[in-house]
């Protein structure tokens, strides 16, 4: 891919060294902003973190990287698949229910390296975490200009919840090869496209939004190509068939391991997961409005409307076909999935679309105001991450 940064960059040539570097350098220079910016929001977020309660006893290693779901990464990592668990209640928690792409990688790291898997994780997430920023700046870049990519890679490390991308989970990696595979859709380049989202696909079961992206952006261009003939679009179609590979490959080799043709589907359903169409979020909503927390109830009205408001934002700003296909996609991934709901906010994590919005009007406002906006954001994040990760934290 010769557009990283949403530019064109000189094209590379059999030549001196130098200006092989010299075409690398220039993309970077130009995403330069947006990576920096990105970097001081997470490392200041981590710095909160350590310094919120300097006597726990947990630290900001272990918080990062040695709890919750990470646990099962680097369990997979280090065993293979192999630990189940069960609850006093009966239930039973398999790790068949994470994708094996993270393990992967951590378990090729450790080899390597003297770093355990938890801290491979942590080196991914870095990585990766750079990776998604940099192509939400391509994408915003190449929509709306530099200003508003690198606004777009700010706020998307600014969210509440961001502390998650600098955890030994999945979030970050999902996110870059989900921004990846959009912006080569943006690009017309449907072989990467489709790779990129077959590798999504191996990390989180919501690869599925982005090969629906994938799927509906083709189905668009052939729609309105009608005239060319199905042969002069060979490499779309190909890209096509790639983008759920990797999704489709995983659930089909965890049915071969169970022995049952929906057996990933079962090990969802026994975490309490699974796709409800999201009555057991409306669920949750009417319990809190009719019972000890009504204002609670109110204040998820209120978060839901404010989601459907944004959607509608992502429509009036025109966003390209593949954006709003991924954005729409997660938004009822997260909200009509039965689970914990606090997972919720998490799994909107990678729906960066939805901060395009607020990146455009800032990238159009004053100076001043985006000081404030984003200086307000990034202290929000700084501090509800510290008190989310030493109280409850992500399930």
């Amino acid at each position: 891919m010769t557009h990283l940064a949403g530019v064109d960059a000189p094209p590379v040539r059999n030549g001196p060294g130098p200006r092989r570097l010299g075409a690398l350098a220039a993309p970077v220079r130009h995403a330069a902003p947006a990576l920096l910016g990105f970097a001081a929001v997470r490392l200041l977020c981590a710095v909160v973190l350590a310094l919120w309660d300097p006597a726990e006893e947990k630290g900001v290693v272990r918080l990062l990287s040695r709890r919750w779901d990470s646990v099962w990464y680097a369990s997979i990592a280090e065993n293979g698949y192999e630990r189940t668990v069960r609850l006093e209640d009966g239930g039973v928690h398999s790790d068949l229910a994470f994708f094996p792409l993270l393990p992967w990688l951590e378990r090729g790291i450790g080899a390597v390296s003297p770093l355990s898997a938890g801290e491979a994780g942590l080196l991914v997430s870095a990585v990766a975490s750079l990776a998604a920023a940099w192509g939400l700046f391509a994408i915003g870049d190449r929509l709306y200009g530099r200003r508003a990519g690198v606004l777009l890679a700010v706020l998307w490390a600014a969210v509440p919840v961001g502390i998650v991308q600098s955890m030994a989970y999945t979030e970050s990696l999902f996110t870059a090869f989900a921004a990846w595979s959009l912006y080569a859709l943006l690009t017309g380049r449907w072989l990467w496209a489709g790779a990129l989202s077959a590798a999504a696909g191996l990390t989180r079961p919501a690869g599925l939004a982005v090969a629906a992206a994938v799927a509906v952006t083709a189905a668009v261009t052939l729609l309105s190509d009608r005239d060319v003939p199905w042969s002069a679009h060979r490499r779309m179609l190909l890209g096509v068939l790639l983008a759920p590979l990797g999704w489709l490959g995983y659930v089909v080799w965890v049915a071969g391991r169970t022995g049952e043709p929906l057996g990933y589907l079962d090990i969802q359903e026994q975490w309490g997961n699974g796709f409800d169409g999201g009555r057991a979020f409306a669920s949750f909503v009417l319990d809190r409005l009719t019972g000890s927390a009504p204002l609670a109830g109110v204040g998820l009205i209120a978060g839901v409307a404010l989601l459907i408001w944004v959607c509608v934002l992502c429509v009036r700003l025109r966003l390209p076909v593949p954006l709003l296909v991924y954005g729409a996609a997660m938004v009822v991934l997260a909200l009509c999935a039965a689970g914990y709901f606090g997972s919720k906010p998490r799994l909107l994590l990678p729906a960066f679309p939805l901060l395009l919005p607020a990146a455009v009007a800032l990238a159009r406002a004053r100076r001043g105001t985006v000081a404030l906006v984003v200086g307000g954001a990034v202290a929000g994040a700084a501090v509800y991450g510290a008190i989310w990760l030493t109280g409850s934290g992500p399930p």
